[in-house]
């Protein structure tokens, strides 16, 4: 009997101590950060995502997921609850997006922020924060590769429109036109075998040609340097044209004196001889209409109006 009851002490001894360090361990590794709640709010799917996921702001390990349920209030709507670090930056400009762990697939909320600075998020009492879900990388790529889908069928469909069978006689035409010019352009070479064979000796009258190019323009050099050497002699100081710019400076001087000096007598002289051609005129006049004025003298003239010896004329 002592032996069952020393062995049932021992069991219960053992047993009590066991359970004590397991309190123990539990009171010392307990959770001592504050926490705050915040929820998402989102309709779009979140595969991979468990409650107690891990909640990381910028890769750093902040909170983990609370719960996950549908919104009562709003049909189709999601509501994810978290526990952050109260002393975490989240800010108004601060969103959330879905990230996955390696190759397992095990989704966790990754939050970041738009920009630094931003007034943090403020707390109610009533209500958590929420901060908003933003499509994940993920999401990202299954909308582009439906995009892409999509544009690929377009132009799968495009494509077979273009191989109907009219088309498909269209294009071996088209082929058969490409290779008609391209036998075409194989005999060119052959046509133009002639004139090259021609070269040759063009290039020899070309360079002929080129000499006498050359001795031409080598006598027009000579005759350019004749022609400067016959106006330097015709320039110089005593060549003919410097003469005849004399005689053209004496001649214009002459001129100058000429009409200066001799031109106003020669005009005086013009108007006595055309005063006394018209005396001479009336005087011939007066004879044609009365010759015997040279015997008689030229009659008296008739009294005009108020003078002694008027009569006036009778009808």
């Amino acid at each position: 009997m002592e032996n069952r009851s020393y062995a049932l002490m021992t069991g219960v001894f053992t047993i009590a101590l066991l359970v004590a360090a397991v309190l123990v361990g539990l009171w010392l590794n307990r959770d001592r950060t504050e926490m705050a709640p915040y929820e998402i709010v989102t309709t779009q799917s979140i595969p991979g995502l468990n409650p107690q996921a891990a909640v990381r702001y910028r890769g750093l390990e902040v909170g983990r997921v609370e719960e996950i349920v549908f919104d009562p209030r709003v049909t189709g709507q999601i509501l994810i609850r978290l526990s952050v670090d109260k002393d975490s930056p989240i800010t108004t400009t601060t969103f959330a997006s879905l990230g996955y762990q390696g190759v397992t697939g095990i989704a966790f909320i990754q939050l970041d922020d738009d920009r630094t600075g931003s007034p943090r998020l403020a707390q109610r009492e009533d209500q958590a924060a929420r901060i908003p879900l933003r499509p994940g990388l993920l999401d990202q790529l299954e909308k582009r590769g439906l995009a892409i889908l999509e544009k690929t069928e377009q132009i799968t469909n495009s494509l077979a429109n273009m191989v109907t069978p009219e088309n498909q006689q269209t294009i071996v035409g088209a082929f058969d036109s490409i290779g008609k010019a391209a036998d075409a352009y194989a005999a060119i070479p052959q046509k133009l075998d002639p004139t090259l064979d021609r070269l040759p000796a063009l290039t020899a009258k070309l360079d002929r040609s080129l000499s006498s190019f050359d001795s031409a323009a080598a006598s027009v050099d000579r005759t350019a340097a004749n022609y400067d050497a016959l106006a330097t002699r015709l320039q110089g100081p005593d060549g003919p044209l410097e003469r005849i710019n004399g005689a053209i400076g004496t001649v214009q001087a002459a001129a100058n004196e000429l009409e200066l000096e001799t031109l106003p007598h020669v005009v005086q002289m013009t108007d006595e001889a055309r005063g006394a051609l018209r005396a001479v005129k009336r005087t011939a006049n007066s004879l044609s209409d009365r010759p015997q004025g040279i015997l008689f003298g030229a009659p008296s003239a008739q009294p005009g109006p108020g003078e002694p010896g008027f009569v006036p004329p009778t009808k």
